[in-house]
C-alpha cells in the first residue's frame, strides 16, 4: 500500500486497438464485462497548464477490487498517453489513486515534490491529475476522484464483475447524469 494514498485501484494500459484489447482481457485473461466509452466526456482537460480538445477511447473492468483501464487515444492532442506511445511503449501507463478527499491529497502530493502534467474532469465530483515523475515507463500516478456519479460507476463495474460468467462482454459506459 502506498504510504501517501492508500492502496492502488486501477492499472491503466495504452493500446493501439482498444476492441483488440477487450476481446484479449476478456477471453484470455477473463475479465470484464468491459464497459466502453469511445469518447470520454473529459472537461477541463489541461496539459502542461494548456487546454485541449483530448479525444481518448477508455474501456474498464475489474479484476477483484483492482480496475483495469485500456485507453486508445483518438488524436494527436498533447497527453502523457501520447507520450507514452511517442517513446515507443504499450502496456501499463499509469497506476491510479482513488481518493475521496482530492484537494487534501492533491496537496499532500504537491508538497512531497510531485508536479502535476495532465489533468481534467469526468463529470460531477470526477477530477483526475496525472504527476509528471516517472521512474520507468507505467509508474505515472494518478490521483483520482471518486465522489458522485464517478464513484457510484465504478461501483457498478466492481460490482457488474462479480460472478462476471462472460456472457455480454462489452457494454456500453452508464450515463454519468443518472447514475
Amino acid at each position: 500500500m502506498s504510504r501517501f494514498l492508500g492502496p492502488i485501484r486501477q492499472l491503466g494500459y495504452v493500446v493501439d486497438d482498444i476492441e483488440a484489447g477487450m476481446d484479449h482481457w476478456s477471453k484470455v485473461m477473463g475479465v470484464g464485462p468491459w464497459f466502453y466509452n469511445s469518447r470520454v466526456p473529459i472537461e477541463d482537460y489541461r496539459y502542461d497548464g494548456k487546454s485541449y480538445d483530448v479525444h481518448n477511447s477508455v474501456a474498464l473492468a475489474n479484476s477483484g477490487y483492482m480496475q483495469v483501464e485500456l485507453i486508445q487515444t483518438r488524436n494527436n492532442t498533447p497527453s502523457m498517453y501520447r507520450d507514452f506511445m511517442q517513446a515507443g511503449h504499450r502496456g501499463l501507463q499509469h497506476v491510479a489513486y482513488w481518493t475521496q478527499s482530492f484537494d487534501e491529497d492533491l496537496a499532500l502530493m504537491l508538497s512531497e515534490g510531485f508536479t502535476e502534467k495532465m489533468s481534467g474532469c469526468v463529470g460531477k465530483n470526477g477530477r483526475f491529475t496525472y504527476f509528471a515523475q516517472e521512474g520507468h515507463p507505467g509508474t505515472v500516478i494518478e490521483l483520482s476522484e471518486v465522489l458522485g456519479p464517478k464513484g457510484r460507476m465504478f461501483d457498478l463495474i466492481r460490482t457488474a464483475s462479480e460472478d462476471w460468467d462472460g456472457s455480454d462482454p462489452l457494454r456500453p459506459f452508464p450515463d454519468l447524469e443518472t447514475i
